[in-house]
């Protein structure tokens, strides 16, 4: 099993790139953020000085969209650090939530996305393109290497993760659900002609290594209310009750009454006090770290590849070192 550590990048972007590096000293492989360019700083710059000053570690967003940036200059964005540092970039790319939302758009349909995945890896791998009706080829690009991954909850989208991208990403850590998407996803996978097997599984959560589990529960419930933004829009197509989509899913969110997305992934959300303490515990990893490797080995026997650790808390580098000295050794 692959690790990665996911990071918003709030300024400066000094301390983003030092817990990279003590992540990939660590034994972490991939080195994920948020892009939201109007509540964080825009990420691909950090990724160019994150790359500089590690030796292995792969970057990317998780996740970018197709609607704050155009198709080519995404592409050509990822082309130009994989030229200049090896092909170390993995593009993480979804619908869009607080990206799209807090500059007044909606998220896009899965119909674009679709079509982006496509046109953004062909471009960034030399090949040709069509965007917005029109062919496209960056010249530049020599023996350029994309895998492009896809966020996903609902049945559409699982389907579509199946059908196109090199990898999924489930942003919760939760044993019944991500067996339940996986399948989803493989099953998608086989019926479009292409290997299952090959679509690589990562999920993605808040991990919170120690033993006083009220404050990790505090320092974590923020991600219920994160997840909840998307299960939302899962209610509001399928109803609260639906058989394209588990209950373990959508119950929680009954109480949910809005959202803030200026403490959006942040410890202390006031926007999150409908999520319960059974979804924090469902949703991430929390306690000593030999629970942390029970559930990740029951994660990894469902199929994952890789778990990232949302590191959104107060004892980031503890959690980091944790995961170092006794997690990753009997995972990875």
């Amino acid at each position: 099993m692959d690790f990665g550590l996911v990071l918003q990048t709030d300024p400066p972007a000094s301390a983003v790139v030092g817990l990279m590096r003590r992540a990939e000293r660590n034994g972490f492989r991939y080195g994920w953020t948020f892009d939201s360019a109007v509540l964080w700083q825009e990420p691909f710059v950090i990724y160019s000085r994150i790359l500089e000053h590690t030796d292995r570690m792969t970057v990317g967003p998780m996740v970018t969209n197709p609607g704050t940036r155009t198709w080519e200059v995404t592409a050509s964005t990822f082309a130009t650090l994989n030229d200049m540092y090896g092909n170390r970039t993995v593009c993480g790319i979804g619908r869009g939530d607080s990206a799209m939302r807090v500059a007044g758009r909606r998220p896009n349909t899965l119909a674009r996305l679709g079509e982006a995945i496509d046109a953004i890896r062909d471009l960034a791998e030399g090949r040709e393109a069509t965007v917005d009706e029109q062919p496209v080829r960056i010249p530049w690009v020599k023996d350029g290497r994309l895998p492009v991954w896809m966020a996903a909850y609902g049945p559409k989208a699982l389907a579509l993760a199946g059908q196109k991208a090199d990898g999924f990403i489930l942003q919760l850590a939760d044993p019944f659900l991500t067996e339940w998407m996986i399948k989803a996803v493989r099953d998608a996978a086989a019926e479009a002609g292409r290997d299952p097997d090959a679509v690589t599984i990562c999920v993605a959560a808040p991990a919170y290594v120690g033993d006083d589990l009220g404050h990790a529960r505090e320092q974590c419930r923020w991600f219920g209310g994160m997840v909840g933004n998307h299960v939302a829009d899962l209610v509001a197509r399928y109803g609260e009750r639906s058989e394209m989509v588990p209950e373990e899913l959508t119950a929680y969110i009954k109480d949910r009454h809005g959202y803030d997305y200026s403490h959006h992934g942040r410890a202390g959300n006031t926007s999150t006090d409908f999520v319960p303490d059974e979804i924090v515990d469902r949703f991430c990893l929390l306690g000593p770290a030999e629970a942390h490797i029970d559930k990740l080995r029951r994660l990894k026997d469902l199929g994952v590849d890789q778990f990232a650790v949302y590191a959104m808390h107060d004892d980031r580098e503890g959690t980091i070192d944790a995961y170092g000295s006794v997690v990753i050794p009997a995972l990875g």
